[in-house]
């Protein structure tokens, strides 16, 4: 288990790595938009450019934020409960998240797929779209294994990102 832990933690940082490049590339090809627009020579394509990158910043960025907790946490009613209740609330909502997370996972794959069969790309750029929702779908299976480990207590999340 500490190798998948290992192995999950260096995929984690990587794809975290690749959102953090999808949004600086996102915000310079829309001031460089905004800025060409005023010289009346738009980039074409920035709109559906800044959809995919976005799409890319946020799915690549959710198995390295769950490792490090860096998202939102409501437990200001959990941390009032017993130690016992507390794992048991911590074990019900990892499984509900890797099952939500699952199914996810699985309809972006199939949504991928029928993308590729199909040929489905973007207007103006005719980008292929299936890239996009299949790397999307491999990242949500990766947040599965993270909440898996997170879970059994396995690959202590750190507090550097």
């Amino acid at each position: 288990m500490n190798t998948l832990s290992a192995v999950i933690r260096v995929l984690s940082r990587v794809m975290y790595s690749i959102a953090g490049v999808a949004l600086t590339s996102m915000v310079f090809l829309t001031v460089a938009d905004v800025a060409l627009r005023t010289l009346k020579r738009p980039i074409v394509g920035t709109y559906e450019l800044v959809g995919l990158l976005g799409a890319v910043a946020i799915g690549f960025a959710i198995p390295q934020t769950s490792r490090v907790q860096g998202h939102v946490r409501m437990d200001f009613l959990t941390e009032r409960l017993p130690t016992g209740l507390q794992k048991l609330f911590k074990v019900i909502t990892r499984l509900l998240a890797i099952g939500t997370f699952i199914i996810i996972a699985w309809n972006l794959w199939l949504l991928g797929a029928d993308f590729s069969r199909m040929g489905e790309t973007t207007l103006t750029l005719q980008f292929p779209l299936y890239p996009v929702a299949y790397g999307i779908a491999i990242c949500c299976f990766i947040e599965c294994i993270v909440l898996f480990l997170e879970m059994l207590g396995i690959g202590k999340q750190e507090t550097e990102t």
